[in-house]
């Protein structure tokens, strides 16, 4: 085993967040160390087309933006490892232990920005047509499907929410749900429901996503629940709405997370309870979800971290001077 390399900000995980936290700690001369993981890049890199991102009037692909954010950060300083952390120590206070696979790295200040991971159904058809008509974000992806037949997995308030959001481009929207009754509060079900464009299919699973990449979507095999009648709906998009689940597994026991695993930070910076711990993009946010929100996190983290640092060094400074008054 080498040397243990030791930083002032280590980043955990990329996307918008992490690259853009990694580009602002590293203009601001500290020593950066970015362990991107082995999937890197986040849910863009399953993104096709990125339209609502300002600066890009005619639209970038996720995976061109990514590779962009990754650049520059590069073209900073920082340092990059497409990599994961194995294993954290975040208990002891600063320098924190993190460890990949056998190797420590220690860091001053750490930056959690591991995002969140859409929850699938785990059918082979609708991971391959992953985007090219199969989407998890409506408010990314729905404007492409104007005036199309979409339909909507889920029974739950972010169902209801997407389902909602895609009235507004798509010409109908069918809601598809397993159980004869929807979980989501009773005023975004009546949202929902009492839009025209909106149409229930109770008590349907859906078996597989028909299509390919050539034509997209064309449509969702069902099965009903209850009768066990097959039967097919036609459309040409097909949003997943049953969750996301925020890749915190790595800080379980360590850091304060809500009921669902989201990582909890103050609510006025990135600070998580731990000094010298912030959390950015995704991992904390299940509300807004979006590649510039992410970004402007991330911002907000490398200069949190920044300050932390400096007045962690005026502390210091100032116990020395003490000793040796």
């Amino acid at each position: 085993m080498g040397e243990t390399k030791h930083y002032q900000v280590v980043i955990i995980g990329s996307g918008p967040a992490g690259y853009t936290a990694a580009i602002y700690a590293s203009r601001a001369n500290l020593n950066v160390l970015v362990m991107e993981g082995f999937a890197s890049g986040g849910q863009l890199m399953i993104t096709t087309d990125v339209e609502n991102y300002p600066g890009f009037p005619e639209g970038i692909t996720g995976p061109e933006m990514m590779d962009a954010f990754r650049k520059q950060a590069g073209r900073f300083g920082a340092e990059l490892r497409h990599e994961d952390v194995t294993k954290v120590d975040l208990t002891h206070g600063s320098p924190f232990r993190l460890w990949a696979e056998d190797e420590e790295i220690l860091a001053d200040a750490v930056i959690i920005s591991t995002g969140a991971s859409a929850k699938w159904l785990g059918l082979p058809s609708e991971q391959e047509l992953m985007g090219f008509g199969v989407s998890a974000c409506a408010t990314c992806d729905g404007f492409f499907f104007t005036g199309k037949e979409v339909a909507v997995v889920g029974g739950g308030d972010t169902a209801m929410e997407e389902a909602t959001y895609l009235t507004r481009h798509a010409s109908k929207v069918h809601l598809i749900h397993r159980r004869d009754e929807f979980r989501a509060s009773k005023i975004m079900q009546k949202r929902a429901l009492s839009n025209e464009k909106v149409v229930v299919h109770w008590n349907k699973t859906v078996n597989e996503v028909l299509g390919d990449k050539e034509s997209g979507v064309t449509g969702v095999a069902l099965e009903d629940t209850v009768t066990g009648e097959k039967s097919t709906l036609n459309v040409e998009g097909f949003f997943l709405a049953i969750g996301h689940k925020p890749n915190t597994d790595l800080f379980a026991g360590q850091l304060s997370m809500d009921e669902t695993g989201y990582l909890i930070a103050d609510a006025d910076s990135t600070r998580t309870e731990i000094e010298g711990v912030f959390a950015a993009g995704d991992v904390r946010d299940h509300v807004y979800r979006q590649a510039v929100t992410a970004a402007g996190s991330g911002c907000r983290a490398a200069i949190d971290a920044e300050r932390w640092l400096e007045e962690k060094a005026e502390e210091t400074e100032e116990a020395n001077a003490e000793a040796h008054a």
